[in-house]
């Protein structure tokens, strides 16, 4: 397969939409001698924080001379850059390869009459092909969405599986309700494997204990129980945060953000468990590999002359909730706020609640024109809700005059959130301007 040739497939792959279920995954990895039955594998769900958690027990199990796969959704960095050895990207020449054998595959189904993979399920086949040919040691897998119904359900028997925090998120697919959509996820737990939460709770720390309740009655099922992990004497400090759990003290993070420290226990009991299961780790490699974990995109912040500007993907209500109790800490006063969200999220109230927040808001029309909410229409909502607001074509345009607006009103923190789908041409704008 060529250059031209992946990206007319990937092209073609993205026309086919969203499909949940495992009947097409199934036909695919079967006629790829079925990849993700020879992998040990940690299967990770949740609405906001699994992606971190993936990133914690990957960093940890590298830092303990484990050679680890790692598969997430989405890429701040583009199609393909999701599936990583030891926290590097697959190779193009190794892509081209296996996609190769994907469309092969594909192209076999299709005159049998059965429905062809959508990108996200060509996606997790390829990262099941890349971990085996890499002889991958442990691989550590992110839910796209869902849990039951998603592509990345086909692992039959993982060793762990670990559970962020479960909110409202793609009602549509998943449920009309909580429970619903926490009884979607939970479909990923299977006999044999250990099951870890982080405490079920809303923004405003209220116990979610229906959502609890949707998780142990799966585990009850399973003949499993399910551990439900809280860190312990959090204390931030500039550029660490520091927790305890049951078994160690002192802890520290780099990730910044009120929420990591919960994703950061939940990966702690993974990694007691992989110990438990024949994993050799130290407490040395935990300890440096969650300092080391790096995040691109959640409350990631960066310095740019006189400004913080602060990176976070808060697309729905609940990681709004997050990154507004976050600020509280790493923020003095109001901040000037780009946001560019699809018009298919909650966007109204994930506004609504980062409001207390904002001094001016400037809002981006996303460069996916089908599903990007308007920026005007955003803007629109903004002002209405008593926020002077302003409407931007392009990223450059918007953090442009995010930054003149600060200038002027004497404000040091610029936050971009919404969709994480922009905010890495963001980040590469702003890093080629300070370098200049």
């Amino acid at each position: 397969m060529t250059e031209k040739e992946l990206e007319e497939y990937t092209e073609e792959l993205k026309k086919r939409g969203i499909s949940p279920g495992l009947d097409a995954i199934k036909q695919l990895l079967s006629k790829l001698d079925d990849p993700q039955d020879k992998l040990k594998a940690v299967h990770i769900a949740g609405t906001n924080g699994k992606g971190s958690i993936l990133a914690y027990i990957s960093s940890v199990t590298k830092e303990a001379g484990y050679k680890t796969g790692r598969y997430f959704s989405p890429s701040l960095e583009g199609e393909y850059k999701n599936i990583q050895i030891n926290g590097r990207p697959l190779s193009r020449a190794k892509i081209l390869v296996f996609m190769d054998k994907i469309k092969a595959a594909d192209e076999s189904l299709a005159k049998e009459g059965n429905r062809g993979p959508t990108l996200f399920e060509a996606q997790t086949a390829l990262a099941f092909l890349c971990f085996v040919s890499e002889k991958t040691d442990i691989a550590v897998i992110e839910c796209g969405m869902g849990g039951r119904l998603d592509a990345t359900n086909v692992i039959s028997s993982p060793l762990a599986c670990v559970f962020a925090h479960i909110d409202m998120d793609h009602a549509s697919f998943l449920g009309d309700t909580l429970e619903e959509i926490a009884e979607n996820k939970a479909g990923i737990i299977k006999k044999g494997a250990e099951l870890i939460s982080v405490m079920q709770h809303g923004c405003d720390g209220e116990r979610r204990s229906s959502v609890s309740a949707v998780l142990m009655n799966a585990a009850k099922k399973a003949d499993a129980e399910i551990g439900f992990t809280a860190p312990l004497n959090i204390r931030y400090k500039k550029d660490e945060t520091l927790f305890d759990t049951e078994n160690f003290k002192d802890l520290k993070i780099s990730l910044k953000g009120d929420f990591q420290p919960a994703n950061a226990a939940a990966a702690v009991k993974a990694v007691e468990s992989l110990s438990k299961r024949g994993f050799e780790i130290s407490e040395k490699a935990l300890r440096k590999g969650l300092a080391d974990t790096v995040w691109p995109g959640r409350f990631e912040m960066i310095k740019y002359g006189k400004f913080d500007l602060i990176l976070d993907g808060a697309h729905n209500p609940d990681a709004a909730g997050m990154l507004k109790e976050s600020l509280k800490h790493y923020a003095k006063g109001k901040a000037v706020f780009i946001m560019g969200m699809f018009a298919d999220k909650e966007w109204e109230k994930t506004l609504h609640i980062l409001a207390p927040c904002m001094s001016d808001i400037v809002c981006l029309s996303l460069p996916d024109r089908n599903r990007s909410l308007p920026g005007n229409v955003l803007a629109e909502a903004a002002m209405k809700a008593g926020i002077r607001a302003s409407a931007c074509g392009s990223i450059e345009e918007a953090f442009e005059t995010a930054r003149v607006l600060a200038q002027a009103d004497g404000i040091k923190t610029i936050v971009a959130t919404g969709s994480l789908s922009y905010l890495h041409s963001l980040k590469k704008m702003t890093d080629k301007k300070h370098s200049q």
